[in-house]
């Protein structure tokens, strides 16, 4: 199943306008992409979330499979209110399913988790790693660049890894408009101190533009001969699969 799941290297540090840029370049590239958010915190039903926000600004369609209400981390928000922790086998049932409805050769879904990538997702204290080790889906981490990314973003990968996922590669999610030395010289250290390569990065204010803006705009804050290996590679990735499965 071509999925990618997208995490950072802490809260706030621009995974929904990332997951919005990576769909709307999908887009471009003549594929479906699909945003799935897995959990959302801090919301009331009815009010919109990530999802609903990379879905407005990308022009792609999204999917939210369990919310609860308080601004906390899955694991506390859900006690708090009551309500059970769903399964990883669960939600990746769900994110299967979208995936794999027959209706489009071209699905891609973009899984996007909550706060950094040891935050509790589901039940047995299971984290986005663990969601995307069950979908063999490679994940992309979303990381700053200023004083202390470096480190931020080499925990961040070693932790992936060492669950066994594979990382697809790393994204700035606010590159300033005026970048200062440490953010320069992280861009260039970044693959020095994780082995992952740098995708793209965001300027700041992206999710500001307009649905329009920012779709037209989007591809262009990518490495474009990174992002077409990626996609090519899930692709292939998916015919070993389906061969594999044959056999």
């Amino acid at each position: 199943m071509p999925a990618v799941a997208i995490t950072g290297t802490s809260t706030d540090v621009g995974k929904t306008v990332v997951t919005a840029a990576l769909a709307a370049s999908a887009a471009r590239a003549g594929l479906d992409p699909w945003i799935c958010k897995p959990v959302q915190t801090g919301l009331r039903e009815g009010e919109p979330g990530d999802a609903d926000e990379a879905a407005r600004l990308s022009g792609a369609r999204a999917v939210e499979v369990v919310r609860y209400p308080e601004p906390l981390s899955p694991l506390i928000a859900a006690r708090r209110s009551g309500a059970r922790l769903w399964s990883t086998g669960e939600l990746a049932d769900e994110i299967e399913r979208l995936a794999d409805d027959g209706s489009a050769r071209n699905r891609l879904v973009l899984v996007e988790g909550a706060g950094g990538v040891l935050v509790r997702l589901a039940a047995q204290k299971a984290t986005l790693v663990d969601l995307a080790a069950r979908l063999r889906a490679p994940m992309l981490v979303v990381t700053g660049a200023e004083l202390g990314a470096l480190n931020h973003a080499e925990l961040t990968v070693n932790a992936i890894r060492a669950a066994g996922v594979e990382v697809a590669g790393l994204v700035v999610g606010s590159w300033p408009a005026r970048p200062q030395l440490a953010h320069r010289t992280n861009l260039e250290a970044f693959y020095e101190h994780t082995g992952a390569r740098v995708l793209g990065k965001i300027p700041e204010g992206a999710g500001g533009l307009r649905p329009e803006e920012f779709q037209s705009q989007a591809l262009g804050w990518f490495d474009k001969g990174e992002l077409a290996d990626l996609w090519q590679k899930l692709w292939q990735n998916r015919a070993a699969e389906e061969q594999n499965s044959f056999y």
